[in-house]
């Protein structure tokens, strides 16, 4: 398993409930989303908030299926729902529990230096905000009003909708500038009484999610998922207060996970390099003597050097041969190793 791989695996069990434990003290979910939709509804009444067009209600039948609530119609949703959570969870459209609101369209003649800054698909990283400072791209206050520009705020989450990966998400750091978004990003602003913007961010981390981007975008050599898309994702909600210890928990493992990237990449490199190593071992245990056994029937190698030496000496006396003028001979004496060339004698021991 890859640390990729086991940071996928940790992500999917916090977003399943099954990374910490439940605390039956927490507000279940439910109560929480049905006191927040009482609230709305005074709002409504009292003219401080436009109704909805076409709220969504998820809830449990009598046979115990999951069940949609859009626009006064109502449908059995198991077919989208893709894994079990606990009881005081509840499974909610992302754009119930939170504002989206597309980037804006800036072409290169609306960018000037200085100004707002424009944040790009390439600032957001999958779970962390890339500065890019060096190559910050800016607008003027005269085109944030022109063109109507939304500002993005420290604490947003922004989802890229373009790859790589497609759908990743990051929350918006604090910074002194003001700043907008491109129009292939999307702005996440969380209800905060509902959720966590880490829980969320963490979240998109997930194989639930990953799968639900990948099967729900569009385009062929460059994938792209829709805001309609992102507004339909489907979120396993726990209680706030669960959304906060797995938040905690996920942060508490996450240098192990990078520790155990750090251990898996020195194990690969051996494992790249032990053929060649053990090659280069083989073959210096060969010229060693230690890769196979000696026979003491064997004649000594300093008995055929003698011998061939006195071969060459005859033929050198018979004039079949030339004499060699740099002829080495290497001998041990006294322990040490010496060497006789054009008649001088020397320690080779270094």
């Amino acid at each position: 398993m890859t640390a990729q791989q086991l940071k996928n695996a940790i992500l999917q069990m916090a977003v399943q409930g099954k990374l910490v434990p439940q605390d039956p003290n927490d507000e279940p979910a439910s109560v929480l989303l049905e006191r927040i939709r009482a609230e709305k509804e005074a709002l409504i009444k009292a003219g401080k908030i436009r109704k909805e067009k076409n709220p969504s209600v998820i809830f449990r039948g009598p046979d115990n299926l999951p069940y949609e609530k859009t626009g006064g119609k109502t449908r059995c949703i198991a077919d989208e729902i893709p894994f079990e959570i606990p009881d005081s969870w509840e499974w909610s459209r992302l754009n119930n529990i939170a504002e989206l609101a597309d980037g804006d369209w800036i072409e290169s003649k609306d960018q000037s230096p200085g100004g707002i800054r424009l944040i790009q698909t390439g600032n957001i990283g999958q779970g962390c905000f890339v500065s890019h400072k060096e190559k910050a791209r800016y607008i003027s206050q005269e085109t944030f009003s022109r063109l109507n520009c939304t500002e993005v705020y420290p604490g947003d989450c922004l989802i890229s909708r373009l790859p790589d990966p497609l759908g990743r998400a990051c929350i918006v750091p604090f910074s002194d500038e003001r700043m907008i978004t491109a129009v292939d990003c999307t702005i996440t602003r969380p209800d905060t009484k509902l959720l966590f913007a880490e829980y969320f961010v963490y979240f998109t981390g997930s194989t639930a999610y990953r799968r639900y981007v990948e099967k729900n975008s569009t385009g062929t050599t460059r994938k792209r998922i829709s805001r309609a898309s992102l507004d339909k994702t489907l979120i396993p909600l726990p209680p706030l207060a669960e959304q906060v210890r797995i938040v905690a928990k996920i942060e508490e493992l996450l240098p192990h996970i990078e520790e155990y990237d750090r251990a898996q990449t020195r194990v690969e490199k051996l494992n790249a390099e032990f053929p060649e190593q053990l090659k280069k071992s083989i073959l210096q245990w060969a010229i060693q003597g230690k890769l196979v056994p000696q026979d003491p029937d064997d004649e000594p190698a300093s008995v055929l050097l003698d011998r061939i030496r006195a071969e060459k000496a005859k033929l050198v006396k018979t004039g079949k041969i030339k004499k060699d003028k740099t002829e080495s001979v290497i001998f041990r004496r006294d322990n040490s190793h010496y060497e006789k060339l054009n008649g001088v004698e020397r320690c080779i021991d270094d």
